[in-house]
């Protein structure tokens, strides 16, 4: 009979078998932090329980092809419902981060060595879901030389040669401090770029630790430098105690970078050993930000509580190659006047 595995959220994701026999810690850098009690989510926030079968076939297939999605590590609230239409963002490069950000859900510890056989087994995946578009992201990867960088460009590769019709949109890592890595991962030419600038710059220390905020906003500015024809996007998290005019100077230095897609999302305790909500911004505010970033250039806007990076992506993903063609097209009529 199979063990039973128990959650302990006060433990910051502590886990033991029913035994007894204890399991490592799944946030252990967080295990010493004080409790950040977990905030009852207003009525626009609930989402209902995963019912319907095709969502279960969709988990059996990532079961069966041992692949890892971020939609269950992370606790994605949108899972449901994105498995139910065969959405799934798989995560590549195992399922233990080297980084502790203060908001992820994640594991965090030294990752075992990259599967050579994983990329295969992705785009088998994708194949045999028959997806229009697919979303790659993965764990970061500090303890490799190029940050993963190889590994994603055979992930691409290899759903172009199973699903040659398949859009591919990758979410990574900042490769920071790895030379040369982007420059690997654009050459095998996703349809998007995607990679979270997360929060405002001044939450950078205690939300994101790890990252440098100008570093990820020159990473996707280099993308267009590389490829001008890859889309780019980016986005961040709500309700962490940031200002609304620091979310429009984000914009402002989003839209210097040339990105054409920006999300904006609430932010989600996973545990009390997480970064607490400082508040549940309401969707009309969602609304206002997602107006202004309209007026301020981006080819997309998706700003509503439950949005997440790959939320509707197949269909965002229309959207905005629509939006490109029509931009261009207006530009030729000006040009031709």
């Amino acid at each position: 009979m199979a063990t039973r595995i128990l959650i302990d959220h006060r433990a910051g994701g502590a886990v033991s078998n029913t035994d007894g026999a204890p399991k490592p810690l799944r946030h252990p850098e967080k295990a010493h932090r004080p409790d950040n009690p977990i905030k009852r989510k207003p009525d626009w926030i609930r989402v209902k329980a995963p019912t319907h079968p095709i969502y279960h076939e969709t988990r059996n297939l990532m079961r069966d092809n041992k692949l890892v999605t971020v939609c269950e590590e992370a606790a994605c609230p949108n899972i449901g419902e994105c498995w139910s239409q065969r959405h799934a963002t798989m995560m590549i490069m195992g399922e233990i981060c080297t980084r502790a950000c203060s908001f992820c859900n994640i594991t965090t510890g030294m990752p075992k060595a990259l599967d050579a056989d994983e990329p295969r087994r992705v785009a088998d995946a994708v194949a045999q879901l028959g997806l229009r578009h697919v979303v790659i992201t993965s764990v970061d990867r500090d303890d490799l030389k190029d940050g993963g960088a190889a590994h994603f460009a055979a992930v691409i590769r290899a759903i172009r040669i199973a699903a040659p019709e398949t859009t591919i949109e990758i979410l990574t890592p900042d490769f920071l401090r790895k030379d040369g890595a982007l420059e690997v991962v654009v050459e095998a030419r996703p349809d998007v770029f995607n990679h979270n600038l997360e929060t405002v710059p001044k939450l950078y220390p205690t939300i994101r630790p790890g990252a440098r905020y100008f570093h990820s906003l020159r990473l996707l500015d280099r993308v267009k430098e590389l490829d001008p024809s890859i889309f780019t996007k980016s986005g961040v998290m709500v309700g962490l105690g940031e200002e609304k005019i620091e979310v429009l100077q984000v914009m402002d230095d989003m839209r210097s970078a040339d990105i054409d897609f920006l999300t904006i999302g609430q932010y989600l305790q996973p545990t009390v050993k997480h970064a607490a909500v400082d508040r549940f911004v309401e969707p009309a505010e969602f609304e206002d930000y997602a107006r202004l970033a309209r007026s301020k250039g981006f080819l997309l806007v998706s700003a509503t509580p439950l949005t997440r990076s790959s939320y509707h992506a197949d269909r965002d993903f229309a959207a905005l190659r629509d939006a490109r063609n029509a931009k261009l097209q207006a530009i030729t009529r000006i040009s031709a006047v």
